[in-house]
């Protein structure tokens, strides 16, 4: 499988609470970042063989000015070297989404949106902090179909404090009722460093119980699949194999990428590198001639190992019968996971049930 490129947009409009990712609610660094984007480019051109999937993401690429973002997108096309059929994906927020940026990404090669919508409930959006309505998501999805954009993604997050499971079902069928290409659905974490940790810190939010999690997770699942998505991974749903995220799928199967920006990480299948995650030192890095990389570890055969199980449990694919052989006892313990409907064994693979993906983070341990 060929390598993917992530491009990391590090600007929102303003904070989400929620947010655990680099990024800041200000235009006012965007120069600096740019200028460092196309330096790094440079550095690492001819060190990847060619894409095949681009990924910008963020914060909020769709953020940028129009000017801005066809600057990137040209400077990357044009010293980078990309398949025909490359994957191209841009995060977009439903008030971004003006007919000339959709203009704009259509005619630069853009074949792929996903869209942060979180929630059609209003009361939910204003909880989450979000900047736009649910109307506006409506919408954003009816104006990306209009301009031709057929592999459209919508993310929400499921488990809000005190929500009921009819609310975030009725959100699921609004999504449904667009017949978007994908879904991702995101349980609500209370990141640490977050506003919503600090909430919770203080006893002013409290999150859904377990039981309560599990049940919200498999009516989720259960509504997807019988609505014909395929669940491949812990999260995300595709209308078909050709619309699984051909890029996120690298990330779980193992394969090189590169990632460009600050506080974004780097794989080549031995080595991960991760950028600084800072804007003003990312920018100061690059102008001094040297790549803004803040940490590296070369993995070893037992990490990789563990790694393998880690991410291959996440998904339905699973993870081969062999990877798990030399654990002793590993039959005994596939025995008891398949009879307690964590697993399937098929076809010389260990593939995870929908009650497995509860506890997919946990399965790596029965065999470490």
């Amino acid at each position: 499988m060929s390598p993917g490129l992530y491009i990391h947009v590090p600007f929102c409009r303003s904070k989400c609470p929620y947010c655990a990712f680099y990024s800041v609610p200000s235009a006012v660094p965007v120069p600096i970042w740019f200028k460092g984007i196309r330096k790094e480019t440079l550095l690492y051109k001819g060190r990847f063989d060619r894409f095949d999937s681009l990924y910008l993401g963020g914060g909020t690429p769709t953020s940028l000015d129009d000017r801005t973002l066809a600057g990137l997108i040209d400077h990357i096309f044009s010293h980078l070297d990309f398949a025909v059929d490359t994957e191209f994906t841009i995060e977009a927020n439903p008030c971004d989404l003006s007919e000339e940026k959709l203009r704009l990404l259509r005619d630069r090669g853009c074949n792929r949106v996903n869209l942060g919508v979180q929630s059609f409930d209003d009361r939910a959006l204003a909880f989450l902090g979000r900047s736009h309505s649910a109307e506006d998501a409506k919408t954003a999805l009816t104006r990306l179909r209009r301009f031709g954009f057929d592999n459209v993604g919508v993310d929400l997050i499921y488990s809000l404090p005190g929500q009921p499971l009819e609310t975030w079902l009725h959100t699921l069928n609004r999504a449904l009722s667009f017949q978007p290409e994908h879904i991702s659905c995101y349980e609500l974490t209370l990141e640490k460093g977050t506003v919503f940790a600090g909430l919770h810190e203080k006893g002013k939010i409290q999150p859904l119980s377990e039981a309560d999690m599990r049940s919200y997770y498999l009516a989720t699942a259960q509504r997807l699949v019988e609505s014909g998505y395929i669940h491949y991974e812990v999260s995300n749903f595709a209308r078909n194999e050709a619309c699984c995220s051909r890029h996120n799928q690298k990330y779980w199967q193992r394969v090189p990428y590169l990632g460009l920006g600050p506080s974004a990480h780097s794989f080549d299948g031995n080595e991960r590198w991760w950028n600084v995650r800072s804007i003003r030192q990312y920018g100061a890095d690059l102008d001094n001639g040297r790549l803004p990389v803040e940490g590296r570890e070369t993995l070893t055969g037992e990490q990789v190992r563990l790694e393998t199980l880690s991410l291959g449990f996440r998904t339905r694919e699973g993870v081969v019968l062999r990877q798990v052989a030399s654990v002793p006892e590993s039959w005994d313990v596939l025995s008891r996971m398949e009879t307690a409907g964590l697993v399937k064994v098929r076809e010389g693979r260990i593939i995870p049930t929908e009650e497995g993906f509860l506890v997919a983070d946990h399965l790596p341990l029965y065999f470490s």
